[in-house]
């Protein structure tokens, strides 16, 4: 996993993205996949980010309280704990999940209305269907890692 520093144009808004690959960084903004968490712009880029750059040997730290999940630019081991639980989770509730693909919106519609029968399923969806799904009372989250679709995989 790659970590990127990404703003939105509009605002300016800075957050961070958690990618495989700057390729699918750039795949799902094609996609319109990547938009600001605050705002919801889709107009998002990388940031600029400075180097991890390590002090000299004999400089010393200003002692600092203050917990963090990044350290010298590698999160620390409790983070990274927190991150490989919430991947394992994801990837078990994926199992009993059915992949819909581009049809989530429609999906969710129908099961909510009693047009299908309901399960648990996962797909895509654009910021816009998904922010109508949830004005329209069907609940749906996002999935905190990136899912390869089935016939993408090896």
């Amino acid at each position: 996993m790659i970590v990127f520093d990404l703003v939105c144009q509009p605002a300016n808004h800075r957050f961070e993205g958690w990618f495989a690959s700057s390729e699918d960084f750039a795949a799902q903004s094609e996609r319109g996949l990547v938009t600001c968490p605050q705002c919801g712009s889709p107009a998002v880029t990388k940031a600029p980010m400075a180097p991890s750059v390590a002090r000299k040997g004999n400089q010393r730290s200003e002692p600092n309280n203050a917990p963090t999940p990044v350290v010298g630019g590698k999160m620390t081991a409790e983070a990274q704990a927190l991150m490989t639980r919430l991947a394992s989770l994801q990837g078990e509730a994926l199992k009993q999940s059915t992949w819909v693909g581009g049809d989530f919106a429609e999906q969710s519609r129908a099961m909510h209305y009693g047009e299908r029968d309901a399960e648990t399923i996962h797909g895509q969806a654009t910021i816009e269907e998904a922010r109508d799904l949830l004005n329209e009372g069907i609940p749906v989250l996002p999935l905190p890692f990136p899912v390869t679709p089935p016939d993408e995989l090896n």
